[in-house]
């Protein structure tokens, strides 16, 4: 049975429950995890939150981009869509409208997002969307659930061996920072 939140493509807020690392009193290695320079102090609340572990933030980042932004495999757009389908099943607000104004930007497929917010993981997709949709949802809900049938429905539809990996890591990722995000904030509307 599929839970329905009340995801939107609204630019939201993120309000942490632990108090955020001051720019100001930030370690040399938090300033560093962060991309703190005299240039740039434009930090997101999250990523002061995360500079609490710098050493981890600091692995986080540059795993982050290449999983999202990788030039080679699953195009952008796809990969918006297998954060998405973790991000819905985890019932992650901010994250899903986050990832979905992304998708609607690199990938968009008409009315997607409007049915997957509708219907939430019981959304009835083209045949594409569908396979990376439900793959997402199913690593999201039980990993080792993934059977070869479903590696091979996802051949089917086009996606490479390589793209599937991408995939994986997607999903993989947004099972994890999804619980981050409830773990240590909440998302607010304006």
């Amino acid at each position: 049975m599929s839970v329905v939140h009340d995801f939107t493509t609204d630019v939201l807020t993120w309000n942490p429950y632990v108090e955020p690392v001051d720019l100001d009193a930030a370690t040399q290695s938090q300033r560093a995890a962060m991309g703190v320079t005299a240039a740039t102090r434009s930090v997101s609340v999250y990523t002061r939150v995360l500079a609490h572990d710098a050493q981890t933030l600091q692995s986080r980042t540059p795993l982050f981009n290449a999983i999202m932004y990788g030039k080679e495999g699953l195009s952008r757009g796809d990969r918006e869509l297998g954060a998405i389908g973790a991000s819905i099943y985890n019932g992650c607000v901010y994250c899903t409208s986050v990832h979905a104004r992304f998708y609607q930007q690199f990938g968009a497929v008409p009315d997607i997002i409007e049915t997957i917010f509708a219907a939430g993981t019981e959304a009835k997709l083209p045949e594409r969307e569908q396979a990376i949709f439900d793959f997402s949802v199913k690593l999201s809900h039980t990993p080792p659930s993934a059977t070869p049938d479903d590696v091979r429905r996802l051949k089917s539809v086009g996606l490479s061996e390589a793209e599937i990996v991408d995939l994986v890591r997607a999903a993989a990722l947004f099972g994890w920072a999804n619980r981050l995000m409830h773990t240590l904030g909440e998302p607010q509307r304006g």
